[in-house]
């Protein structure tokens, strides 16, 4: 059996999706806003991706647990990158998002999963769960994303690394 390049002290060639999936990966690290933010976004298959991230008292809102900004950026992104993975030329941008809060986030790991569920031409439609630590469902949206005018391929980090 070959040998894979990443085992080989190589790094990895990626190709078609694989390569799509991957800059979008290195979009996500890159952007400014990921900074202030303790995550990493996996994108599993076409339609579908995964953002690890920890809450923080620094997250938390007056009454002691992770403000809905939190809930709202990562439900977003999520869902974003799961329709984004089914576009390889164009940026998507979000034009509405409904959340449902169930339950308070506490500090610990979390995992947001995005689903694409609907439309592939101008605009797509997403859907996204957070899970906590304990495996309970804390909050679910659903986005709409419309294909802008903004090529992938000239956005800072879009590449494979």
């Amino acid at each position: 059996m070959p040998t894979p390049p990443e085992a080989a002290g190589r790094p990895a060639v990626f190709a078609g999706a694989e390569a799509h999936y991957r800059a979008l990966e290195s979009l996500y690290r890159h952007a400014p806003i990921n900074a202030l933010f303790e995550s990493d976004l996996e994108i599993v298959e076409e339609g579908f991706a995964r953002i690890r991230f920890e809450i923080h008292e620094g997250n938390f809102h007056a009454a002691g647990a992770a403000h809905g900004t939190v809930y709202f950026k990562m439900l977003d992104d999520a869902a974003f990158y799961a329709c984004n993975s089914l576009v390889t030329d164009r940026f998507l941008l979000t034009t509405a998002f409904n959340l449902l809060f169930t339950r308070p986030l506490r500090t610990g790991p979390v995992i947001a999963e995005g689903r694409w569920a609907s439309g592939r031409r101008r605009v797509l439609v997403g859907e996204a769960r957070l899970i906590d630590s304990s495996g309970e469902e804390a909050a679910r949206g659903t986005g709409t994303f419309m294909r802008s005018h903004i090529p992938l391929s000239t956005l800072r980090g879009y590449a494979s690394e």
